[in-house]
């Protein structure tokens, strides 16, 4: 259990990795903005406090493996995996500029401390499956976390892999999918009902945690909770607003895919800001 001055803490630091998602896209003039936004919380969440790991020694062998299906979202990942010292921070500029370790999908053998190359939807809860089970017959005891979206629930060899998983009681993989009900070109509910979610993971035999993904607090019970679940899966449907922080961004499809120009950047960065005092307010 954390302190009321630790979420804090962590809050500062998910609006620091939201600053530096608008500075890193501004340069770039290339890459997603909406889901990065909306992650940011649970990223923060991850690499500051939930995960087993080292990024001085990213390659240990008992650490808990994340694994980053929707790999477009890689902005959030990359500037998370700096602040908490895995590369440089000033590395972020070269965010999808050619011969850059920071490409527009994670590529594995680019940067410690990624565990797959990810790019085309549907794949990763599969990668997970694979390891999770493997780490069962070599009696490990890390976790696997996989992160989806919810688009790409509208792929069929994730629900192959949903399948496998449940057979096998994996209760060492925690997915958690960002529900934020958008996709390139609309809302999932539009384009390809996902709904009742819930209830089809749990007619795979998983169990499911629904948990506000932009409450830290909330999102780390979750975590917890699904720790002390031990014969299936759990799938954690965390429902975040896309463009989190940013109010012409928040909820609007349209910034699935684009970067801001300058001036909705600095926009962008003002906004964040006074969400930076406001935060600060509640330390004093």
């Amino acid at each position: 259990m954390l302190t009321a001055q630790e979420i804090i803490t962590l809050e500062l630091k998910a609006n620091e990795v939201r600053k530096l998602i608008i500075s890193t896209l501004l340069e770039a003039k290339s890459g997603h903005s909406a889901g990065p936004l909306g992650m940011a919380d649970i990223f923060t969440a991850f690499y500051f406090n939930i995960l087993h790991h080292d990024p001085k020694n990213p390659e240990m062998e008992d650490r808990d493996r994340l694994i980053l299906s929707n790999g477009h979202i890689c902005p959030v990942r990359y500037v998370t995996m700096a602040l908490a010292g895995y590369f440089p921070i000033e590395e972020l500029k070269t965010l999808r500029k050619i011969n850059s370790r920071l490409q527009g999908h994670p590529h594995r053998s680019a940067l410690p401390g990624l565990e797959t190359t990810s790019g085309p939807l549907g794949e990763g809860l599969s990668q997970s499956v694979g390891i999770a089970l493997a780490a069962k017959m070599d009696k490990k005891n890390f976790y696997v976390y996989c992160l989806t979206s919810d688009g790409e629930h509208q792929e069929g060899n994730t629900w192959e892999a949903a399948m496998m998983a449940g057979k096998y009681k994996l209760s060492n993989l925690i997915q958690v999918v960002d529900r934020n009900d958008i996709q390139i070109d609309g809302t999932t509910e539009d384009v390809m009902p996902l709904e009742p979610f819930k209830a089809k993971y749990e007619a795979f035999n998983w169990a499911t945690i629904e948990v506000d993904g932009n409450n830290i607090d909330s999102f780390l019970d979750a975590v917890h909770a699904a720790k002390a679940i031990h014969d299936k899966p759990i799938c954690i449907i965390a429902d975040t607003i896309p463009g989190k922080g940013v109010s012409f961004m928040e909820n609007n499809y349209t910034w699935h895919g684009k970067p801001p120009n300058a001036e909705e950047a600095a926009k962008a960065l003002a906004e964040l800001q006074v969400i930076e005092e406001a935060i600060k307010r509640e330390l004093q």
